[in-house]
């Protein structure tokens, strides 16, 4: 198979990234696998897709380091078999805000030239917020006002006892977000300025359970990834004096115990995040409700190795094998 993998940036790329892994994976397996960034396609006037890439030909205790090393070269996307699109939009926040959509523009391109690419960049597209989770049966979200009205968020955080999570629309990594107490009504109005000068806000119903963290869930073509009888998931516990469990915040990791209630969960938006297109997804959970869905680039299968000895890796990328071998 000649894998192409599309990331923000290939000089960025460090080892224990989850895209470090898969792609270690692929090379094992005997690909063909090749990376490019953002500013790295073409349309020629052939009417040719090309990129500037790099190709990978070593496993991933070096492989990061490796790529750096190598001169791109050009070729052309539709020669591809698949195309891995494995950037994070809010990763260009605010700096590149031309390379967000560039994934799923060119993405699409390529699909439409025969290659088969996943995550689907038609599915993507309604996923460059988070927005998507609304997408989904209200039984499993939190209860959530998205709104740019100051007035609005008050009476919301005023009408669940003056507790709340007021965070951007778009980001991710736990950027901007803030944990609304009872204590904070002085500062509200502040705290809805610093979210709302970007764009749209959402204000969530604050749940208890998330003081003690999250789970984060891995589903492959909608289904919970699973091996030997082992989940691929993992909690992050946040640190000390910090309300958000995301590993950017410093955030630790400890093994999960995937639960019914968590399965349920799964089963509920499993068939929808297939229909979409989703080959590789992770669901942040908390108690009986999902905070996001992660489908762009969701990361952790190195922590899920550590904690459980299993390798995703090898799972994911066989997956993916058999996925292409069914498509033609």
């Amino acid at each position: 198979m000649k894998l192409g993998i599309f990331v923000n940036d290939v000089a960025t790329e460090k080892p224990e990234y989850t895209t470090t892994r898969l792609a270690s994976a692929a090379v094992e397996r005997g690909h063909d696998v090749w990376y490019m960034g953002a500013g790295d396609f073409a349309y020629d006037p052939d009417d040719a897709l090309r990129a500037q890439a790099c190709r990978a030909e070593t496993g991933h205790a070096d492989l990061a380091e490796f790529l750096g090393t190598l001169k791109p070269e050009r070729f052309t996307v539709e020669d591809l078999d698949a195309l891995w699109l494995r950037s994070d939009p809010a990763d260009d926040l605010p700096d590149r805000t031309w390379a967000q959509t560039v994934g799923i523009l060119f993405g699409g391109l390529a699909e439409r030239r025969g290659v088969m690419v996943v995550n689907n960049p038609a599915g993507l597209s309604l996923a460059v917020n988070k927005l998507y989770l609304h997408h989904f049966p209200a039984e499993v979200r939190p209860a959530t006002l998205i709104t740019r009205d100051p007035g609005e968020v008050r009476a919301f955080v005023e009408g669940h006892g003056g507790r709340a999570v007021i965070k951007p629309l778009q980001g991710s990594g736990g950027q901007g977000v803030f944990i609304v107490s009872e204590d904070d009504t002085v500062n509200l109005d502040q705290m809805i300025d610093a979210v709302t000068r970007d764009g749209y806000l959402i204000a969530q119903e604050q749940l208890p359970a998330a003081a003690d963290g999250d789970t984060r869930l891995f589903l492959l073509d909608g289904k919970p990834l699973e091996c030997d009888g082992v989940y691929a998931a993992f909690r992050r516990v946040p640190s000390e004096g910090e309300a958000r469990a995301n590993m950017t915040a410093g955030a630790s990791v400890e093994a999960a115990d995937v639960d019914d209630t968590m399965l349920h969960l799964a089963e509920v938006v499993g068939p929808r995040l297939a229909e979409d297109g989703m080959f590789l997804a992770g669901l942040d959970i908390v108690g009986d409700r999902l905070l996001e869905i992660n489908v762009f680039s969701p990361g952790g299968l190195g922590s899920v190795e550590s904690l459980t000895g299993v390798d995703f890796n090898e799972v994911v990328v066989a997956a993916l094998e058999q996925k292409l071998s069914a498509t033609g």
